[in-house]
């Protein structure tokens, strides 16, 4: 037992040294998780600068994260850091599927797939977000295609039946998708119908003034 101080010593320093950086961790998950909702945020208010800059500063965070947390791979994959990338994820498609029609590739981006998908479908709810935006001021083309994009990503989410303990619960997410697409569906059909309506009566207006 004379060594069992020694031993004490190296444990203690090691557990020391884990905690310091999980502290890190923590802290760094936090604020990722801070610019990933100011981007999202600044989206819907049409602030693409102030998106991009946001996104960018998370980007710089994700890295640190992994570089890190490269030495503990536990720390790596704790459901905080795992969320806040997931966060990441779902700011960085949001942003980029209300701009174009090109998604940032997972590999890219630094993520682990089943982080990658997670934020994929939590992306339909802001899309949601984004179309009930346009509808208040008229049905367009521009919710249309955004739609699209929200089943196309269910379409893809579907075919992802792979245990939960391989996908971090995607079932549930894929399920919440499906939802909330039909609701958007229904607001987009109602939206629809009346545009038509208030151009019917417009033209009849017009006619009746002639």
């Amino acid at each position: 037992m004379r060594n069992i101080e020694a031993i004490a010593n190296r444990i203690r320093q090691s557990l020391e040294i884990r905690t310091a950086t999980r502290e890190r961790a923590l802290a760094q998950a936090r604020t990722l998780t801070q610019y990933c909702a100011n981007a999202i945020r600044a989206v819907h208010r049409d602030e693409r600068v102030s998106a991009a800059q946001n996104l960018s500063a998370a980007n710089q965070l994700v890295e640190s994260l992994r570089l890190e947390l490269r030495d503990y791979p536990d720390l790596y994959y704790a459901g905080y850091t795992q969320d806040a990338l997931k966060e990441y994820a779902e700011a960085s498609i949001v942003y980029s599927l209300t701009g174009d029609d090109h998604l940032p590739q997972p590999e890219e981006m630094g993520l682990e797939y089943a982080t990658y998908l997670k934020g994929l479908a939590e992306a339909t709810g802001e899309l949601r977000r984004r179309c009930l935006d346009i509808l208040r001021h008229g049905h367009s083309q521009e919710a249309e295609r955004l739609l699209s994009h929200m089943d196309d990503i269910y379409a893809v989410l579907v075919t992802m039946d792979y245990p939960d303990a391989i996908t971090g619960g995607l079932r549930r997410l894929t399920d919440i998708v499906r939802g909330v697409n039909e609701k958007t569906r229904g607001d987009m059909t109602l939206s629809l119908r009346q545009a038509l309506l208030e151009e019917s009566i417009k033209r009849l207006e017009e006619k009746l003034d002639n």
